[in-house]
């Protein structure tokens, strides 16, 4: 077990994840399309904004709770959805789902999760959301749904920037190419991991469990998260969403959008949220960075619907520069999986407890008393442009 004690940061968790999965597995999780430069764009983004901080501004302990979708939440991140983390932690869909229960904030279950969704409803207390990738199954797309609402499920988040997989290369590079095949390349990664391979032989490969029932070679255990894309319905329209919002009775958000005119659209098919997220680099390469997309769909969608931020958060003070930006929230992914593989449950809660102390103590030092105080007034930016602002908290 990490002595989590001596994790400070969470780009620690990467370092540890990296020493203790196999390759192929870590840059599975790691990677993004192509030369990644949209994977390092997002987190460049945050390091362009500065602060322009108040002194003397009182508050000693700011409250970072606000509401989102009308649910209060102890900070504005909510936890991405990520497929296929049971490969780099048998339990780790549950022990991510506890964790965000105990931070009291969202948690979102992806459609490829190696953990079903009745699973999830009984493991966590707290606030669930389940993603939704459109499959070419209708009937089976349905089904999810009504399995969700039944679950506890609050919300329903439907991702719509992956009409195909990205070009991860580094999965190519690994044979991690679909459909998967054991090679001499991948077998000795595997072995040179041998607590990983031990518990995989001792357990079993895990399958994408709530895609059970649909073509064999979208729901095969000895596939990884992007085989499913075979499964994905390239066809998808605003059509098909519209379908969604009549058959899901809860608050809807539209992941994936980063133009101001999609975000209009995505509100007159009725939706009550957005996520402005380029899938964490691994679609599109040299796609606008999230961050630098979050003013242009602000302007357009107004106090319309509440509109998150995907991709690039690795700090507490980006969680805070995104609120004064105009987000809502934050979705954070790739560093709770990390943490889980480090240490389960107690690894995320880790991730989850160094990224609200940061927040807290950047308030603090900004002199925002709570969370509605984070408004662009108390920015130097020096390159990503901020949505108008009057001094007034994102919609709640």
């Amino acid at each position: 077990m990490a002595r989590l004690d001596r994790t400070f940061v969470l780009d620690d968790f990467e370092a540890l994840a990296k020493r203790r999965l196999p390759g192929p597995i870590f840059d599975f999780y790691a990677g993004g399309a192509d030369d990644e430069h949209t994977l390092a764009l997002n987190r460049n983004a945050f390091r362009q904004v500065g602060w322009s901080p108040r002194v003397l501004a009182g508050g000693a302990s700011p409250d970072a709770s606000t509401l989102l979708l009308g649910r209060a939440v102890a900070m504005p991140v909510a936890v991405a959805p990520m497929g296929a983390v049971g490969y780099g932690c048998l339990d780790g869909d549950r022990a991510i789902a506890r964790a965000a229960a105990q931070a009291g904030i969202p948690y979102i279950l992806s459609t490829t999760a190696t953990t079903t969704i009745e699973a999830i409803g009984e493991a966590s207390a707290g606030a669930k959301w389940f993603q939704l990738y459109p499959l070419r199954q209708r009937d089976h797309m349905w089904r999810l749904l009504a399995r969700a609402l039944a679950a506890g499920f609050e919300a329903l988040v439907v991702t719509v920037d992956v009409p195909v997989g990205g070009k991860r290369e580094r999965d190519l590079r690994n044979d991690c190419a679909m459909p998967f095949r054991f090679t001499a390349r991948n077998v000795a990664a595997f072995a040179a991991r041998p607590r990983w391979a031990l518990g995989m032989l001792r357990h079993g490969v895990p399958a994408m469990a709530n895609l059970a029932g649909l073509d064999p070679a979208g729901a095969r255990g000895s596939t990884l998260a992007p085989s499913v894309g075979a499964e994905f319905d390239p066809a998808f329209d605003w059509s098909g969403l519209a379908e969604i919002r009549r058959r899901w009775p809860g608050p809807l958000l539209v992941k994936g959008v980063l133009r101001p005119d999609d975000a209009l659209r995505a509100l007159r098919a009725g939706c009550d949220g957005l996520v402005v997220s380029n899938h964490g680099g691994r679609q599109l390469e040299t796609g606008v960075p999230a961050l630098a997309a979050l003013a242009a769909v602000l302007r357009a969608v107004g106090d319309k619907a509440q509109v998150f931020l995907d991709g690039g958060v690795r700090r507490g003070a980006d969680v805070a520069k995104a609120r004064c930006l105009g987000a809502a929230g934050v979705l954070v992914g790739r560093p709770l999986l990390f943490g889980a593989c480090v240490a389960g449950q107690a690894g995320a809660a880790r991730v989850l407890d160094i990224l609200h102390d940061e927040l807290i103590r950047t308030m603090r030092l900004c002199g925002a008393a709570n969370a509605a105080a984070l408004t662009s007034e108390l920015l130097w930016n020096a390159g990503i442009p901020a949505a108008p602002s009057n001094g007034q908290p994102p919609p709640t």
